[in-house]
């Protein structure tokens, strides 16, 4: 079967999802769309277990589906965790670091509400300071830009960097490798929102350096609402991160010691004690939907990652030249300049009027106009730029392997008609 989808082309592939044909879905950086296999899976479990033929506490915490998605992101199954959503994984790690009061979080504005949210919750609540920095948007900006800030923000006192792989505002892609190495120089913790990158990316955890990254699994995954994939870092391979395992509690565990302590972290590439399995067990979970998200990784594994992300980005790379020919390279917030930073969310702004780039009114009445009129389904976000007293608002498109070239220039079209209207 794998041989076979490797071979099938995209518009076969395509007829794998259950989407609405009437329908021109651009917004996979919100919510993906599910293949019938992985609704089929959820059915089926659900039915099994209803009926009494599952343990709901299996022995090993899921093992064969951890390890099944750990192997789809170069990952062992002790590292794996199965979550309900990005958010809940990155709560789960900012509140489980050992911080104290002085110590010091560098981040974003332009992260998730629930990373700044949360990061604020222990700014309250244990003294920790968050030091945000705004990162650069617009065509031209380069992949330094953004490591100089990060670097320029670090002080004896930082402990951790905290950004997102790739924003869900602008579609910026962070040089994550690189940041990874600027944190390993001065011994920091690394904790990355991966949402956007798992199921778009054909990409390695373990090499990218990291010591936490949370994904959603229902976005470019094409997995269940209600799922999410969490890397912790439970071993220590020099080449990727010199660094030791960061001292970690697993909150929300049914598995922690109700006395004594757990066995201590390793210090080579054998780990000591599966750091997956304290944080997978915290008490009843939708089997269902964690045997459809790992089948979800397995299409994508059949498909073949490499494959999909190159179709990914091209058809990035063509809705990015359609927007930047229809309303102008200076109206994009998304880097193009730059291909290290490049990712398939494209934010840009629609109007004449550069003042309507704060107008949320009017930039949220051209999605909702998309939709409710054209069928058209993409986003507005909204987000901070550097020397201005503005926060700004942005129609965002994502491209992902269902979309196609033509579907695409009509959506284009379309926008370009309605903001001449509209303007």
């Amino acid at each position: 079967m794998e041989a076979g989808l490797r071979a099938r082309s995209w518009s076969e592939i395509r007829s794998l999802f259950a989407l609405d044909a009437d329908s021109t879905h651009l917004n996979t950086g919100t919510v993906g769309a599910m293949p019938f296999e992985v609704l089929d899976v959820v059915d089926r479990v659900t039915r099994e277990w209803t009926g009494g033929l599952l343990d709901v506490y299996p022995p090993g915490l899921y093992p064969e589906h951890r390890a099944t998605i750990g192997r789809s992101y170069g990952v062992d199954q002790d590292e794996m965790v199965i979550t309900h959503n990005a958010t809940e994984g990155m709560a789960r790690v900012i509140h489980g670091l050992d911080l104290r009061a002085g110590d010091e979080v560098i981040t974003t504005s332009h992260e998730c509400y629930s990373v700044l949210s949360n990061l604020n919750l222990l700014r309250h609540r244990h003294g920790v300071v968050v030091t945000v920095i705004t990162l650069p948007t617009g065509y031209d900006v380069r992949a330094e830009d953004v490591v100089e800030r990060f670097a320029a923000a670090i002080t004896p006192r930082t402990k951790v960097l905290a950004f997102a792989g790739i924003t869900l505002f602008t579609g910026t892609m962070l040089p994550i490798r690189a940041l990874c190495e600027l944190a390993h120089r001065h011994g920091l913790t690394t904790v990355i929102d991966g949402a956007l990158m798992a199921g778009m990316l054909d990409c390695d955890f373990r090499a990218l350096g990291a010591d936490f990254i949370s994904c959603s699994g229902s976005k470019f995954q094409c997995g269940p609402l209600g799922t999410g994939l969490l890397y912790v870092r439970n071993k220590v391979h020099p080449e990727h991160n010199p660094l030791p395992l960061p001292t970690f509690w697993p909150i929300i565990s049914t598995w922690y010691p109700m006395q004594g302590t757990p066995p201590p972290r390793t210090t080579t590439s054998v780990e000591s004690c599966n750091i997956g399995d304290f944080l997978q067990s915290a008490g009843s979970a939708s089997i269902a939907r964690g045997a459809a998200l790992a089948r979800a990784c397995e299409l994508w594994d059949e498909i073949g990652r490499d494959r999909i992300e190159r179709r990914v980005f091209e058809l990035a790379e063509h809705a990015r030249a359609a927007v930047a020919e229809r309303f102008g390279t200076a109206a994009m917030y998304s880097p193009g300049t730059d291909q290290r930073l490049r990712s398939p969310l494209i934010a840009f702004h629609p109007f004449r009027d550069p003042a309507d780039a704060w107008n949320v009114k009017k930039v949220a009445e051209f999605v909702s106009r998309l939709e409710s009129e054209h069928r058209i389904w993409t986003r507005w976000t909204e987000f901070d730029v550097e020397g201005s007293p503005h926060q700004h608002y942005a129609a965002r498109l994502t491209t992902h392997l269902f979309n196609d070239h033509a579907e695409i220039d009509r959506a284009v079209a379309v926008m370009g008609r309605l903001a001449e209207q509209m303007s």
